[in-house]
């Protein structure tokens, strides 16, 4: 059990502002966002991210709209070196991005950060120390002088390195790391020495970064730091106000939005809140409470599926079902009384008319999401018992997101027919969604063909396949099988997520595998495929699935297109 918190724990002392401002202030335009995933967010992972996954992050963050990416901390790893120097020398940084890179304040890890940014058209040196007293005595063994004395002489040796390379627009950015544990005079005196170093004006600012480096108070302590040193910094028309909060007590997202009502004007965080420990600031959920206000947040998250799938493919970390904005339930009623108000609001809501269904707090078409009425699963739930029954009759556990879409299947069912449906039932209806569409797409055959002696660790696959009755024979080459059918096929499919499992047990055992895909610029589809071997399965789920859109005219026509001209 807990012991006393007293004797162990100390209160942290609240700030003494008694004439603050920022309750009375409201949010009425966007920070200038700042994505960290490719730096805090990807040295908090268990396995750090391939320069691969590294370039697809990087590239899915462009496409949001962030200005500023901090990319790597190129001194930590040659891996994270490489990258920065990839990105520049590929020519790979849009003119409207800016990347920044982390350095500690120590000459040589300085240096290798400064070479790193050669050749670059614009660049963030992002420099940190941290200052609070702990800090100071137990890992340093410092005092404040020697703290001090760090940040000063970490900035006059950028200083000296960015002003003899004029080719690039630098901009400096100093964190006194561990500002929400520090004493706020001295964060203020340190802060004050860097820029009197560096000597920021109005048209050529320095960013000043206060980062709640450990979540140590409630939100609004920490919006009175923020306050106090808006009020107090020197050079303030010179500086950028910067706030890096995490996570620690659970209030990060609020911390933030009270930051900025106190005077910050840009915000350092992560997708969905990855980061150190519990996660920086989560700047999805941060940039759609703004937009739920009435705020455009200048990020764009209209389609908040495939920018879940690209984060949990590059981290490996799963997003919470409940995840505000971007879980798989959040916009999924169990309850009876909230679904027939959801229902009822839905169908008064006027096109043009302001949002107003209840339980919903913001349209789940802004975000390229629907309402899903979701039976719930479990062998409690009367006609959600039916995907209860799938998995314990039959063998198929579908994935989450697979879940809401049959359930629409399902619905009809159970509302068609007035009665209770049974496991029986259920199972002929999954075949015939998923198993036992037999056009316009059929699989026949394959043959599978690894290739390591160029180096690229690629297969390539030449599948026998029958097509609207005619057969046909594609070839491809990817990064595995379901790339490489994705490349060979005559219409363009992008395969988002992918589950297998094996139906029974022993040598004898089926595999099952489901893949989640979108067909040209479609909505997103399941596929579902049984084989005995588990690449053929995985090749006919990609099938089902395009089989399911047989009936979009689009695709029809993309598909006819590909195929007259590849004959």
């Amino acid at each position: 059990m807990l012991t006393s918190p007293a004797a162990k724990y100390h209160a942290f002392t609240p700030l003494a502002l008694p004439d603050r401002r920022w309750p009375d202030r409201q949010l009425t335009a966007p920070p200038i966002w700042m994505s960290t995933d490719l730096r805090d967010g990807n040295q908090a992972l268990i396995e750090p991210m391939s320069v691969q996954k590294k370039r697809l992050m990087f590239e899915t963050l462009v496409r949001i709209g962030f200005k500023e990416i901090e990319v790597a901390f190129p001194s930590a790893s040659q891996t994270d070196y490489d990258f920065v120097r990839m990105l520049i020398e590929e020519a790979l940084i849009p003119a409207d991005v800016t990347i920044e890179v982390l350095t500690a304040a120590r000459p040589e890890l300085i240096e290798r950060t400064i070479a790193a940014l050669e050749g670059a058209r614009r660049a963030i040196v992002h420099l940190y120390n941290p200052i609070a007293p702990a800090w100071r005595r137990l890992v340093f063994d410092t005092d404040r002088a020697g703290v001090k004395r760090l940040a000063v002489e970490g900035t006059r040796l950028i200083k000296a390195l960015t002003d003899a390379r004029p080719g690039t627009e630098w901009v400096f950015q100093y964190s006194p790391e561990t500002f929400s544990a520090a004493e706020i005079e001295f964060a203020r005196e340190v802060c004050d020495a860097v820029s009197g170093i560096w000597q920021p004006t109005p048209q050529r600012k320095m960013i000043v970064n206060l980062p709640a480096t450990v979540e140590m108070s409630t939100p609004n302590t920490y919006a009175d730091q923020i306050e106090w040193m808006h009020r107090h910094l020197a050079r303030r028309d010179s500086l950028i106000l910067s706030v890096h909060p995490h996570n620690d007590r659970g209030c990060a997202v609020a911390a933030t939005e009270l930051a900025l009502m106190a005077g910050a004007e840009r915000v350092e965080g992560c997708l969905f809140g990855s980061g150190e420990r519990t996660g920086n600031v989560d700047l999805v959920t941060l940039a759609l409470n703004l937009y739920s206000q009435g705020v455009h947040p200048g990020l764009d998250f209209s389609d908040i599926d495939a920018i879940r799938s690209v984060a949990e493919h590059c981290t490996q970390l799963p997003v919470h079902p409940r995840h505000p904005y971007a879980g798989d339930l959040v916009f999924t009623a169990f309850s009876g009384s909230h679904q027939d108000a959801i229902k009822k609001g839905m169908a008064r809501q006027q096109p043009d008319g302001c949002w107003e269904v209840p339980y919903l707090p913001i349209d789940p078409a802004d975000l390229g999401r629907s309402y899903d009425a979701v039976i719930r699963v479990n062998s409690q739930s009367g006609k959600g018992g039916v995907a209860y029954l799938l998995e314990h009759e039959h063998g198929f556990a579908l994935p989450r997101r697979m879940q809401i879409e049959f359930a629409r299947a399902i619905q009809q069912l159970t509302d068609g027919s007035g009665g209770e449906v049974t496991g029986q039932a259920l199972f002929d209806l999954f075949r015939r969604e998923y198993l036992d569409r037999a056009g316009p797409w059929q699989y026949l055959g394959h043959r599978l063909h690894e290739t390591h002696a160029d180096g690229t660790g690629q297969v390539q696959i030449e599948v026998e396949l029958r097509h609207q009755g005619r057969p046909l024979t594609v070839c491809g080459a990817g990064h595995g099988p379901l790339a490489a059918l994705a490349a060979a096929l005559p219409v363009p499919i992008t395969v988002l997520d992918y589950h297998e499992h094996a139906l029974g047990q022993g040598v004898a055992a089926q595999a099952a595998c489901y893949v989640e895909l979108r067909v040209a610029d479609g909505p997103t589809c399941f596929g579902a495929g049984v084989d005995e071997h588990i690449v053929a399965a995985a090749l006919k789920a990609v099938l089902s699935g395009l089989n399911r859109t047989a009936g979009d005219t689009a695709v029809q026509g993309q598909e006819q297109e590909a195929l007259c001209s590849s004959s």
